[in-house]
């Protein structure tokens, strides 16, 4: 199948197979993992940002840990990820997930809203837990369906 698949990309001119892009649940674990302590350690004594809940991000890195251009990255952040996990208040204003900063500093440019990325990482993995037990689940039952057959024909 692998083989039919890079026939494809070299039949559409590419000379390399295209790299799988990191899924959204991976793509947030990996920012919870990075950034987590700099969301905890947040003091207003002493803050470092303005707010706790904005955490600033380097795309760069989370794009180099997954080999891909920083660009897919902040496009999947500011393009589908802000638009899904978004809150709007019941006055209409609206709390982003993704916060996208043109004029600040480079290091502050990019940042998520934590407590929602939390959110949105425990929806995605429970969306997974259940797509996994039904996939198991009707696994069992096919299984189970073909030595009830094997069962009857002997009999």
């Amino acid at each position: 199948m692998q083989h039919l698949i890079f026939g494809v990309y070299l039949a559409l001119g590419s000379n390399q197979p295209m790299k799988r892009p990191p899924t959204d649940l991976q793509v947030l674990e990996e920012i919870y993992r990075r950034y987590y302590g700099e969301f905890a350690a947040f003091s207003r004594d002493s803050p470092e940002r303005d707010t706790k809940v904005y955490v600033p991000i380097d795309i760069a890195a989370i794009a180099k840990h997954f080999k891909i251009d920083g660009d897919i990255i902040h496009g999947r952040l500011y393009y589908y990820l802000d638009h899904k996990y978004r809150i709007i208040r019941s006055d209409g204003s609206e709390v982003p997930f993704f916060h996208f900063k043109e004029d600040a500093m480079p290091s502050d440019r990019h940042q998520v809203q934590f407590p929602i990325l939390a959110s949105a990482i425990a929806q995605l993995r429970e969306a997974r837990n259940q797509f996994l037990w039904a996939t198991w689940l009707a696994a069992a039952s096919f299984v189970i369906a073909v030595l009830a057959f094997i069962v009857s024909v002997r009999c």
